[in-house]
């Protein structure tokens, strides 16, 4: 008679042991990228002595609201388990196209400005149609539509380096709230993309359509999500973002460039991942963005702080961390729940 009530009570206690412990999993994995982040910080506020000054961490954010404005659409990219390579080209010849038609044509603002991100939008457009249309994977579309960006830009600009910019992209690029000691411009056009796109996944129809295709693609179409709209939404959107991010680069470079930066994709999808949004799509969004945006700039801005460091082999240590905390983190999100979504 004991055996008979010791075998349900065992098992029982059992379950609830595996509950507790995976409920204390998913509480350390939800936490994964921000000890991350506290771990670096504490390590280069005692290694560089400037680290934490006000000056220093303004330095952080500024460097980093060009990554976040690509990471805001790469994210939603992402979400959906496809990627877009088209993004360094496409603010390039989007800061080209403002450019050359203020300087060299002499359009007054706001035309450059719109004819730019109305270009960049289009190119994401055309991305999400060709993918979704005619079954084409998304880096082979946005590797073609890297290719036309970058042609464009080369043709309007001859290869020569056009230095003279609209006010309009100085100040988004360069320009204070307040005065010369004022808050940078740059950061508050970073942070309101950021929340726009946490508002639109996260309160949204649109944004959990985004998750569902993301998950399950089939199963989202057969709950009547149209999973072709979305993906041409998402890489129309990432198209935008692109634009963006190349007109507040030009101001705050004061020149528009006739090379696409390669760095931008690569550095743009590593903070997205290094974050927790995953690439399989369906987990992450705007807040592990912004996570990853803090690890990566904390990571890039420490190791400039630290004189010891050979310079020559910051990039090298730079891709190392990033590779270790990129391999912990997606250890850590695949024991997750996959319809997490903050």
């Amino acid at each position: 008679m004991n055996s008979t009530f010791e075998t349900p009570s065992a098992s029982l206690l059992a379950r609830l042991r595996r509950l507790r412990t995976s409920g204390r999993l998913r509480r350390l994995t939800t936490l994964a990228q921000v000890w991350t982040l506290v771990v670096l910080f504490i390590f280069f506020g005692l290694a560089a002595p400037n680290f934490l000054t006000p000056r220093n961490l303004e330095n952080i954010l500024r460097q980093i609201s060009t990554l976040a404005i690509f990471g805001t659409g790469m994210t939603f990219v992402l979400l959906l388990a496809e990627i877009d390579l088209s993004i360094a080209a496409n603010a390039a010849v989007t800061a080209m196209i403002s450019a050359h038609l203020y300087t060299n044509l002499e359009y007054p603002e706001p035309i450059p400005m719109i004819a730019a991100l109305g270009t960049a939008t289009l190119l994401g457009l055309i991305s999400g149609i060709s993918s979704a249309r005619f079954r084409i994977p998304s880096f082979m579309t946005t590797l073609a539509v890297s290719l036309i960006a970058g042609g464009l830009t080369t043709y309007i600009s001859k290869g020569r380096v056009i230095t003279k910019i609209s006010p309009w992209a100085a100040f988004l690029g360069s320009g204070r709230i307040g005065g010369e000691g004022g808050f940078p411009v740059i950061v508050v056009v970073a942070v309101i993309t950021l929340v726009i796109g946490y508002f639109v996944l996260r309160y949204t129809r649109f944004g959990r359509y985004v998750y569902m295709t993301g998950a399950s693609k089939t199963a989202a179409r057969l709950a009547g999500v149209n999973t072709n709209r979305v993906l041409i939404m998402v890489l129309t959107i990432c198209g935008f973002t692109a634009g963006l991010a190349g007109v507040v680069s030009m101001g705050r470079l004061h020149s528009a460039q006739p090379d696409a930066a390669p760095g931008f994709l690569i550095d743009t999808i590593g903070a997205v991942v290094l974050g927790g949004t995953s690439l399989m799509g369906g987990r992450g969004g705007m807040i592990q963005t912004v996570i990853g945006l803090l690890i990566y700039g904390t990571l890039r801005n420490g190791l400039d702080n630290i004189p010891q460091i050979d310079i020559y082999l910051k990039e090298f240590i730079t891709g190392v961390v990033l590779l270790v905390a990129l391999m912990v983190n997606t250890v850590f999100a695949g024991k997750a729940e996959r319809d997490r979504t903050l």
